[in-house]
């Protein structure tokens, strides 16, 4: 059935291999065993069900806590010719009665539904009385008490569950679990531990950053502008900050729409499709807004306030580059957004050890604000992440290209002054005898007499505290808990104090800049046609092709449908509804611009032979081959490739330096001609310079001329 899994794969998703992770969950599913997928955000869970849900014989029922996600599901399945449908509160009684009814005959292979339909009678009669092919919880997390999305109505299926007579095999995913997470999943859907497939947290496409000491608005205002055609995400803590940001923006120019709990359905459900459907470039929203939200462009995520959580944080933030294009995410830190955290936390409804667990999950946030290690990595530790990793490379604290200052001597005047004050205050109170406050509460305790007393003085106290901040993410104090917590030292804070440790402190880094290696004219027009087409479908614009799919579109220009078929995301099923219209328009945008596969760029690994090794650059193998003396022409036959992309590989091979005889390609009096004629163009397209050359000069041996100038 594995194989039958694969075939469906690519016939229908157009990809022609698994992710990681996603051949196991499916084949414990199909030996029916009840499995939990824990995989990133963008990692491809909806597949994990999806696949065998169409191989399996049968219905299956996927519980889904989001409304939106479950339109958005069943349309993206729908357009590949998939019978599916969703029930829900949005649905009058009629239109769930007649759902009902055609479930009864067998008439999807999908049905999405909401947690609550497992209290109606009716619904669970008419799942009794068909084959079910699997159960999923999607955003399974929100079953668990120890989840940080804990829904008691998803818990609550498990028992109505196990009084199914036709119960089949039982599925849960979700993107944020910690250990407590997982093992609480795994007892309530008995789940054995070698059916835990756990991929890893790591986003590799994600780069990371933390902003400190700029102004929110103006960061904002530069960063948007910057990316005006982007869709991205901004996140702020509160209602008032919600509406207060979406005005600032408008007045901005800016495409922004907002969505928070304070509005109606209507208006929600009106800015949410207007960001699916790419009418806004910009959805600012509280936590409210986003789980389950399948799409898949989202270039940035952006945090104007700290959350309250690191769940939370990488939930939300993952919503960033779903279709594994570099994307980044961006928290905006201030001291005060800690504080109006510990205020929600303080005025909930929760028990008090719930609360202190809260506290303790709120101090992470902040180490991870402060910490000067690689910020992914600090995440993956969070949740145990155990698998083999670098550093990431890309996020705020790898990209530090400034020198690092050596704050030992700072830090044992902290660790001290710490010590001296009994290890029972905080951040805030060290911070003023620190500076040498003449603050009441620091006289009322004597701590004016202390040899540290104004030890730092040369410093602000929000710089002291930023510092306290910094030494606490770094293990060199203990936080301690609750509410009103009291810094203490640490095993590795004595080696501070006793000089075997140093510590080193950086900056704030520059964001990453990524290089663009594709057509981006081309690349635009294609999001606008892909947007016309999905709106005549009524479709959200990603479920036609992703933005992953149309990069490479604009990066490898396919003439036709062997080509296009090469490109990932792009299957028969969507060959056959699309792939005419968009090979037609690549071709058209080709005939006006003249241009060819972006220079130097190896083929996708999909256009390789299956006796290719994948570390042997494809430029370099097609060079080797051209060496040894077969044509262009006999090269790209055998290859799979067009010719222009063959060339292009030589000539990168060229500008490499390896050694390509340019008398083969044109002799002196050709180049000189094609170099004085392209100095006096104005225009550095090659349809001109073609024009202005004599006939016989071919548009290979322009390139060449122009590939061994430079």
């Amino acid at each position: 059935m594995i194989e039958q899994a694969r075939q469906q794969l690519q016939h229908y998703f157009g990809y022609p291999s698994f992710r990681p992770g996603q051949e196991q969950v499916i084949s414990h599913a199909m030996n029916k065993q009840n499995t939990l997928a824990v995989m990133p955000t963008g990692g491809g869970k909806s597949i994990c069900y999806q696949i065998p849900g169409m191989v399996m014989d049968g219905t299956a029922i996927i519980i889904s806590p989001l409304i939106s996600l479950m339109k958005d599901q069943v349309d993206a399945l729908t357009a590949l010719g998939v019978p599916a449908t969703y029930i829900n509160s949005s649905l009058s009684n009629e239109e769930q009665r007649q759902r009902l009814q055609d479930m009864k005959r067998n008439r999807y292979s999908f049905v999405y539904v909401a947690p609550e339909r497992f209290d109606s009678g009716f619904f669970l009669q008419a799942i009794q009385s068909i084959k079910l092919s699997l159960i999923a919880f999607d955003e399974a997390h929100c079953i668990s008490q120890w989840g940080h999305d804990f829904r008691p109505s998803y818990r609550s299926i498990v028992p109505t569950l196990n009084k199914l007579n036709n119960l089949p095999v039982v599925m849960a995913l979700t993107a944020t679990a910690t250990t407590e997470v997982i093992t609480d999943i795994q007892r309530l859907i008995h789940v054995q531990d070698d059916a835990v497939v756990n991929t890893g947290f790591a986003r590799n496409n994600l780069a990371f950053r933390i902003v400190k000491g700029q102004d929110k608005r103006d960061f904002l205002s530069r960063y948007v502008k910057e990316r005006s055609s982007e869709s991205g995400i901004i996140y702020a803590a509160t209602r008032k900050d919600v509406d207060y940001i979406h005005q600032f923006l408008i007045r901005k120019g800016f495409q922004a729409g907002k969505y928070h709990a304070g509005l109606n359905e209507l208006e929600r459900k009106q800015a949410q499709n207007d960001f699916i459907q790419d009418k806004t470039t910009i959805m600012v929203a509280t936590n409210a807004f986003g789980m389950g939200i399948d799409k898949s462009n989202v270039r940035y995520v952006l945090h104007y306030a700290v959350p309250m959580n690191i769940e939370s944080y990488y939930q939300e933030a993952g919503r960033a580059g779903r279709d594994g294009e570099p994307s980044e995410c961006i928290l905006l830190f201030s001291g005060q957004d800690v504080g109006l955290q510990k205020y929600l936390i303080e005025q909930s409804e929760m028990a008090e050890d719930k609360k202190a667990v809260e506290y303790e999950k709120l101090q992470a946030m902040v180490n991870y604000c402060h910490t000067h290690r690689c910020l992914q990595e600090y995440i993956l530790d969070y949740f145990h992440d155990q698998t083999e990793r670098e550093v990431c490379g890309k996020c705020s604290n790898c990209q530090y290209e400034g020198e690092k200052e050596d704050m030992t001597k700072e830090a044992q005047m902290v660790l001290s002054c710490v010590k001296r004050m009994g290890e029972r205050f905080g951040a805030g109170m060290t911070a003023k005898v620190l500076k040498g406050s003449s603050d009441k509460r620091v006289k009322e305790f004597r701590f004016d007499q202390l040899s540290t007393y104004g030890l730092m003085g040369q410093y602000t106290e929000k710089e002291i505290s930023s510092f306290i901040h910094f030494l606490t993410a770094e293990d060199l104090l203990n936080p301690g808990q609750g509410k009103f917590p009291s810094l203490q030292l640490t095993p590795k804070s004595l080696e501070v104090l006793t000089g075997k440790r140093n510590v080193w402190m950086k900056v704030e880094a520059t964001h990453t800049v990524t290089t663009v290696d594709y057509h981006e004219e081309l690349f635009d027009e294609l999001r606008e046609f892909r947007k016309n087409i999905a709106a005549q479908h009524e479709l959200p614009p990603y479920v036609i092709f992703s933005d992953a799919t149309l990069k490479d579109f604009a990066r490898y220009l396919p003439e036709e449908k062997e080509d296009m078929l090469r490109i990932k995301g792009v299957g028969e099923k969507k060959y056959d509804q699309y792939g005419a219209k968009f090979l037609e328009r690549i071709s058209l945008w080709k005939d006006h611009s003249d241009a060819m596969p972006t220079k130097g760029l190896a083929a996708p690994s999909s256009f390789k032979k299956k006796t290719e090794k994948d570390q042997h650059p494809s430029h370099l193998l097609t060079y080797e081959t051209w060496k040894q003396g077969q044509s262009i022409e006999e090269i790209a036959e055998e290859r799979g490739m067009n010719v222009m992309t063959i060339e292009n590989h030589i000539f990168k091979a060229a500008s490499e330096g390896k050694d390509v005889d340019w008398s083969e390609w044109f002799d002196e009096d050709t180049e000189t001609l094609i170099l004085s004629t392209y100095k006096e163009m104005d225009d550095d397209k090659l349809k001109p310079l073609k024009e202005a050359l004599p006939e016989a000069i071919s548009y290979r041996t322009i390139r060449a001329v122009l590939t061994k100038n430079q």
